[in-house]
């Protein structure tokens, strides 16, 4: 396993969700951001009317950018939310014809862009076939690199989107002293708070700076990301209760550990104290577990703003004015909802639900770190601590959505 510190800057080859179709996979466990796309798919449409108003759609092409795409079903959900919207606002004005639409996917080299790419065949014939004679061409490709560098050529973008992306950030703030935790936590010190909202507004200025180069006057972005309740992170509960939960998994590990420990010494009967424990390193740990040493040199690069947050760094950079920003809220166990009628509840269930959802997200930041060894003994842990909490208290995650529109030269 690795033990240095070296989550110090994000790399682009293990920062993205699980690949493929299997049972831990973003495309098996992403449910909860469907949800998001539902809940927000009203205000996008909004926006896009918003756009045209009293115009009369003679862009011949429309470019639209996915910033944080990812893989699996929800990879195109939202642009053919866009394309449905445009096609309508045409019929509405007695429009035969819709623009062409020219899509960018934007991930992180490691993302499974494989798997988009297999999907694109079947959603354009969908597209064709639903939208008939109305129905332009649509052109999609790849763009894998990070949306906290310039994309685009300049005034090329008329529509960008980005879901359960932003809350990522460009690096690990610097400097963190942060033992026991692996992200802002209510015992942390106050230099670990001070230094990820500087990460933050320094990556969010950045973002908001890159695109609005990027993105033509008038123009739209249309943002959703995690973020809190509350201004204090270290009271705010949907802040750092997921992470808090991970963190107690990870303890359990490096407990583990200690157990196999003294049982292997226990056992040395007859030997000396000092050659009981030179032998620590021969120990099968049964799918390997790891030390304290480990959780401290770990942090998440990972912020979840306030609203007021958002607010003042978008003021501050100057290229756009908030159309709507408004928050919702969701249980991290999407099939405990409110309209869920079906829903019984099961703690075991209800954890490892929730539990396959962060692990579809981080495992393989995490692996990275810790090892891949012990992801299933992790995970199979974080499951038992989120069902057992969500006895109390319900794993919630805040939804930060953002419509920006770009001020006119």
């Amino acid at each position: 396993m690795n033990r240095q510190a070296d989550t110090k800057v994000v790399q682009t080859t293990t920062l993205h969700m699980n690949v493929g179709d299997g049972e831990h996979s973003y495309a098996k466990n992403s449910l909860l951001q469907e949800i998001v796309i539902s809940k927000t798919k009203q205000i996008l449409e909004d926006a896009i009317k918003e756009m045209f108003g009293g115009a009369n759609l003679t862009i011949p092409t429309f470019t639209v950018a996915e910033l944080g795409c990812s893989s699996g079903p929800n990879t195109l959900l939202t642009i053919s939310y866009i394309i449905d919207a445009i096609c309508r606002i045409c019929q509405e004005k007695k429009i035969t014809k819709a623009p062409d639409f020219q899509v960018f996917l934007n991930d992180l080299p490691g993302n499974d862009f494989n798997t988009v790419f297999e999907s694109l065949p079947g959603f354009l014939q969908k597209l064709k076939k639903e939208k008939g004679g109305l129905m332009g061409s649509c052109f999609i490709l790849g763009h894998p690199s990070s949306f906290y560098e310039r994309l685009f050529p300049s005034n090329t973008l008329h529509f960008v989107h980005s879901s359960y992306s932003l809350h990522w950030l460009s690096k690990v703030p610097d400097g963190l002293v942060n033992n026991g935790n692996i992200y802002m936590a209510k015992n942390s010190p106050p230099h670990v708070f001070q230094a990820y909202l500087k990460q933050y507004q320094k990556d969010f200025f950045l973002f908001l700076s890159l695109r609005a180069k990027e993105i033509v006057s008038d123009g739209r972005m249309f943002l959703t990301f995690v973020g809190r309740t509350m201004i204090n992170p270290s009271v705010s509960r949907d802040c750092c209760y997921v992470w808090e939960a991970l963190t107690k998994a990870l303890f359990g590990l490096v407990d583990e550990r200690k157990h196999h420990i003294y049982i292997h010494l226990t056992v040395l009967e007859g030997e000396q104290f000092e050659s009981c424990w030179a032998s620590e390193g021969s120990i099968d740990y049964g799918g390997g577990l790891i030390e304290e040493v480990d959780i401290d040199s770990f942090n998440v690069p990972i912020y979840t703003p306030h609203e007021e947050e958002v607010r003042e760094i978008v003021k501050m950079e100057g290229s756009f004015t908030i159309d709507k920003l408004e928050m919702f809220q969701i249980n991290n166990d999407p099939r405990d909802d409110v309209n869920n009628t079906s829903f019984i509840f099961n703690e075991a269930e209800v954890g490892n639900n929730a539990s396959k959802f962060i692990r579809a997200g981080l495992e393989p930041f995490l692996a990275r770190h810790f090892g891949a060894s012990v992801m299933d003994n992790l995970f199979a842990k974080y499951a038992k601590v989120l069902g057992e909490n969500w006895c109390f208290e319900k794993a919630k995650s805040t939804t930060i959505v953002l419509s920006l529109k770009k001020k006119k030269l």
